[in-house]
């Protein structure tokens, strides 16, 4: 598997107080969403995901995840767009079109990226 870089793997915290972890294998969204990854992109910055079946919603469904960093929004380094999460095949998931990173604050199908930061330790 391809090894993404490693300013986006860990634990950390979006603007909104939610809690993450993104390994090579898994992306969290804590408590109870978990998503296992089974592509990365990385000259595109997006990763594709299936819903793990136990998840409040949209279990068993694809996801595509995009990602940018940031610059100057410290101590946001990075954030994240779900830019699909109920795809119904990886297929699919992988042709949804990709956000606008020119526009982080609405890029995102007319929401922001979601900033993300380390979680304290």
């Amino acid at each position: 598997m391809t090894t993404p870089p490693s300013e986006i793997l860990g634990r950390f915290v979006d603007d909104y107080g939610n809690a993450f972890a993104l390994s090579v294998q898994r992306f969290d969204q804590l408590p109870r969403g978990r998503f296992d990854i089974v592509e990365w992109h990385l000259e595109e910055r997006y990763f594709i995901a299936r819903n793990d079946a136990a998840n409040p919603r949209d279990g068993g469904l694809w996801t595509r995840v995009d990602w940018m960093p940031f610059t100057g929004m410290e101590p946001y380094t990075w954030g994240f767009c779900l830019t699909a999460y109920r795809a119904p095949n990886v297929r699919e998931a992988r042709q949804t079109s990709a956000p606008n990173r020119d526009t982080p604050r609405t890029g995102c199908n007319g929401f922001p990226f979601s900033r993300m930061r380390r979680a304290p330790t």
